[in-house]
């Protein structure tokens, strides 16, 4: 069943392989925020509840979702943005240091 939950941790699985398989710095960045953007998404499934509205303050209103799981993923985006930001402003001056973005050529 094709699912939040499903998705989020095929992603982060396919983020997960392509950091231990590649030496290129710029693929390896890549896959961490494909990592992090499936952690984001299992967790935002997790706290979603079919039939259920927004938490809204009205009255006679019941059945609500948390919302607690969505301010987390917000932060954590957040998070991978600036560390993605870092990570390519690190590989820059890698480049300019070494020439290349391959890992094993920068020894």
């Amino acid at each position: 069943m094709i699912n939040g939950l499903n998705i989020g941790i095929i992603l982060f699985l396919i983020g997960l392989y392509g950091i231990i398989t590649n030496k290129n710095l710029i693929k390896i960045v890549m896959s961490i925020s494909i990592l992090g953007n499936g952690a984001v998404l299992f967790f935002i499934s997790l706290g979603y509840v079919k039939d259920n509205i927004a938490p809204i303050i009205n009255p006679g209103v019941e059945n609500v979702v948390d919302p607690t799981p969505q301010a987390l993923m917000l932060t954590m985006i957040v998070i991978n943005l600036c560390v993605t930001a870092l990570a390519l402003t690190i590989i820059v001056w890698l480049h300019k240091e070494y020439g290349t973005f391959d890992l094993g050529e920068m020894k």
